[in-house]
């Protein structure tokens, strides 16, 4: 299926997706180098070390489900095999995994 024969409605939808998810990967990405969360605005008290954000945990988590999503919205946008369309949506299948994983597992 070509972007010529899609709907214009569901083509829009998929190139907003896949600008979200690529700001969620570059978000992710930010934070996971930098090691540091936006800044919250309001501080109700001393928290403790569980309640304490882990950047790196969520960093890494929401660059990997970002780059899942954004994988899935370029290989229905554009025009290839469907081979090796199915091929990039197994990639995306297994970063989404690994992002659940990540976020789990992962305890720094």
């Amino acid at each position: 299926m070509s972007l010529n024969d899609a709907d214009p409605v569901l083509v829009a939808v998929r190139l907003v997706v896949a600008v979200i998810s690529l700001g969620l990967l570059v978000f992710g990405v930010r934070v996971a180098v930098t090691r540091q969360l936006p800044r919250k605005q309001i501080h109700f008290g001393r928290s403790t070390a569980e309640q304490r954000p882990q950047p790196v945990r969520i960093g890494g988590g929401v660059a990997l489900a970002g780059a899942s999503l954004l994988i899935q919205q370029v290989a229905s946008l554009i025009s290839i095999p469907s081979a090796l369309e199915l091929a990039l949506l197994g990639v995306a299948l297994v970063l989404f995994v690994t992002a659940v994983g990540w976020f789990a597992l992962r305890r720094d």
